[in-house]
């Protein structure tokens, strides 16, 4: 089904797009013929993403800016429609998230990861969502989730991702009922664990940790980038034009073995997670 042109003529804002699964999506929906537009808030990787996409022969450009900040995102639309004409896509991927002892939180830490996470992914689907529905333009709306959001289950020691990411998920399958009408669709995908260079490295901050999760995982391995790449490109498609509200977990099978992705942690004795929350605040 992956053929050149699969998404040809589509105009896609990724958040987050500059880096990790976002960047792997961009590439991907590059190589099947769409245009894409980057949205994160540090210029550098945007910039080099968005080369390695126009390398492969897709149209691209960027903006940075945090999609916290509900004016700011308006202005990336006006950007990106400036640039491509119109957006037909989005893919909600901006994320924050670390593990901590939910006591040892501040509100501040609690506050970033749901203003980015849930409020940010909010605002990007509200702007262009009006745009569409005034225009009576269909739109399609790819939201990521977790799977410890996708299975009800949380997680501990990652309190306020979990929160964000239930909303998230509350969202889509909400508006996917509300905005059908207007040929709007809204689907989610819940990853497992899928090596990337920030969010991973925090969640895993030492080998130790990454080989026993390996180790725990019924397929003894992470998720590849193209795996999840391939799963968004369908889930965006017209050939996955019925399938509305749903979310798909990629995860190996692994929420199967229990719930709450990070709850082995309740072992770790305090002088570990001193030394981890003392590293995170380097």
């Amino acid at each position: 089904m992956f053929q050149p042109d699969l998404l040809k003529g589509r105009t896609i804002l990724i958040t987050g797009g500059g880096t990790g699964l976002g960047r792997s999506m961009a590439l991907r929906f590059g190589e099947l013929g769409a245009n894409l537009f980057l949205v994160g808030r540090r210029e550098e990787p945007l910039k080099e993403a968005t080369g390695a996409i126009r390398a492969k022969g897709a149209r691209a450009a960027y903006a940075s800016a945090d999609i916290r900040d509900f004016a700011a995102v308006e202005s990336v639309v006006a950007g990106a429609e400036k640039e491509f004409g119109r957006v037909d896509t989005l893919v909600n991927n901006a994320a924050g998230n670390f593990i901590a002892r939910t006591e040892k939180l501040s509100p501040n830490a609690f506050n970033a990861v749901i203003g980015i996470v849930l409020q940010g992914t909010f605002y990007c689907t509200l702007v262009l969502g009006r745009k569409w529905i005034a225009a009576k333009q269909p739109g399609n709306i790819l939201n990521i989730v977790t799977t410890y959001a996708a299975t009800n289950a949380g997680s501990g020691f990652v309190v306020p991702s979990a929160c964000a990411k239930a909303g998230v998920l509350a969202l889509t399958r909400s508006l996917a009922v509300e905005w059908a009408r207007y040929h709007i669709r809204l689907n989610a995908i819940a990853p497992g664990p899928f090596p990337t260079e920030g969010a991973f490295s925090r969640l895993l901050p030492s080998k130790e940790f990454e080989e026993k999760a390996k180790n725990s995982h019924p397929m003894k391995r992470f998720g590849r980038h193209e795996e999840l790449a391939n799963l968004a490109a369908y889930l965006l498609s017209d050939q996955a034009d019925y399938v509305n509200g749903e979310c798909v977990v990629i995860d190996g099978g692994l929420w199967l073995r229990g719930a709450g992705e990070f709850n082995d942690l309740v072992d770790l004795p305090d002088a570990a997670w001193e030394m981890l929350e003392a590293a995170r605040k380097k």
